[in-house]
Order: C-alpha cells, then structure tokens, then sequence
C-alpha cells in the first residue's frame, strides 16, 4: 500500500504528533498542502487529511488543496483532526463533503482532543492542554492499524 499524510499542525503541533503516529504505522508519507502537487496524489492508493479544528473546520490549506485536485474517482482517504472540544461529526463535515465530491472514498475518521488556545481560548490559558496525550496517540496508532488492514 502505498500511503500519504497531508496535515496541517500550527499553534501546539497537537496534529503533527498525531499525523506521525499513524505515518509510521502506515508507512506513509507526510507533507503539507503547499507542498505537494495536486497531480502527485494520484500515484497514492490510500491518502490521509488532517489539521486542527479552527471555527469548526479543517484548515483552510486543506479545502484549498482539495479544490485543486482533478476527480478522484476510487481513491480511499481519511480524515482526522485535534480540537479543543472535540466533536468530529460537525468538525469533519465540510471536508468529507469536501472529499466526496472529488471522488474519494472515505474510509475511516479519527479525531482527539488538543490543546487549544485558539482566540479567546488564549486568555484563559486555553482547553485540552495536556492533549493529545499517551492515550490519543495509542487510539490514533489503532485507528491507523485497523486502516491498514482494510486496504
């Protein structure tokens, strides 16, 4: 199988440490969105999308990327996310739309809890601080397990 990790991690590398569990359980790559061509994701049977949680979504760099892809059609991806308050089923729901429309097939969605300090979060010394922690990584290198030995 041949796999890639695309992620953003920024304030509290929160999804970074996520994003390299499970590259290292999968033997994937990793990159960022600007750093990869839309045209080299074809080459890959099963790619990964991930960042933390601003506003109730993915970063922006994400839905930029993915707007630029060609079709999709039988590509398998996944999608995760570190967020302060974690609620996958809203966080994730623009980027699976997202996702789908070019085609994808979403696999499986894996999201944890991160220290946020995002906005007014700053002011109080943020939420989830001691997230992800040695729990979150083992479920994330699970999460990346159970993935490997669908495809």
């Amino acid at each position: 199988m041949n796999a890639l990790i695309i992620y953003v991690s920024i304030h509290h590398r929160n999804t970074e440490k996520v994003a390299k569990i499970m590259a290292k359980t999968l033997e994937a790559e990793l990159t960022k969105p600007w750093e990869i061509k839309p045209e080299e994701l074809l080459k890959y049977d099963l790619i990964g999308f991930g960042s933390g949680i601003y506003y109730w979504k993915h970063h922006r760099a994400l839905f930029k990327l993915v707007e630029s892809l060609p079709r999709m059609k039988g590509k398998k991806a996944f999608i995760f996310s570190t967020a302060g308050i974690n609620i996958p089923f809203i966080n994730h729901r623009k980027l699976r739309s997202a996702l789908r429309k070019k085609g994808f097939e979403i696999v499986g969605e894996f999201s944890c809890r991160g220290w946020d300090t995002n906005g007014w979060l700053e002011k109080i010394g943020g939420i989830s601080k001691e997230h992800p922690n040695e729990k979150d990584l083992e479920n994330a290198r699970r999460f990346a397990e159970k993935l490997k030995s669908m495809i």
